[in-house]
């Protein structure tokens, strides 16, 4: 097996595993930037999709102001190129994380991303439940009974939704190669495109491609599980 890579995959040999260029690190901070800006991004995003549907107009705790404020921050943020989110909130990004470059520092602008596009999704999701389920269970409960209800009854459309998402990320980890953070993404494009090292190209391409089907895949499945229960 390594006398075929060192033959047939010149360049992707001599990259290595291990080493600040190496395959090793660059699917470590793929997954790193991809799974932790989730975690953040997710988060902020559930919490605002969820309330985008709550304090809507006609929504169980309808608040006109709330709705609205929230609305548009995230109609501005998800109307901003991600390459364009990386230099816009530089300044911000060196606040937070103490430096503008790297693969933590890219954690600021992916979680940015995130938020808006699945604030959404839990949006869309959230509202094209069933209202007549949704009242029932909900009358007489707490805020945190809603908010339980309205999980509940979403979950296996919010799991297609987080799939979606992380698929997504996957690809805005490749543009944030160009603050340093590496990965991947940045494997092709510096190490192997502009090198002219087609085999590393190849390789890093194929390696986002399988990532990326075992993210849709565990999607799928954990939705068909839960909607059959």
């Amino acid at each position: 097996m390594i006398d075929f890579i060192q033959t047939y995959l010149p360049n992707v040999y001599r990259m290595g595993w291990s080493g600040q260029a190496g395959w090793g690190t660059a699917i470590y901070l793929t997954l790193y930037m991809t799974f932790i800006s989730f975690v953040i991004g997710g988060l902020l995003g559930l919490i605002a999709g969820l309330l985008l549907v709550l304090t809507a107009p006609g929504g169980i705790i309808e608040n006109k102001l709330v709705f609205q404020i929230l609305d548009k921050i995230t109609s501005i943020f998800r109307a901003i190129p991600f390459i364009i989110l990386l230099a816009l909130i530089n300044p911000f990004t060196r606040m937070i994380v103490g430096t503008g470059i790297g693969p933590t520092a890219a954690l600021v602008p992916l979680s940015l991303a995130v938020f808006p596009f699945f604030a959404r999704q839990v949006q869309v999701v959230l509202s094209e439940l069933d209202r007549g389920v949704i009242e029932a269970q909900a009358s007489g409960a707490t805020f945190w009974d809603i908010v339980g209800v309205y999980l509940r009854e979403g979950l296996p459309d919010l799991i297609r939704v987080t799939t979606v998402t992380l698929i997504s990320l996957v690809g805005e980890t490749a543009m944030a190669g160009a603050i340093g953070a590496g990965g991947l993404g940045n494997v092709a494009i510096s190490y192997g495109y502009q090198r002219f090292n087609n085999d590393v190209t190849l390789l890093a391409t194929f390696l986002i491609l399988l990532l990326i089907f075992f993210i849709q895949f565990i999607g799928d499945f954990l939705t068909k599980k839960i909607s059959h229960r």
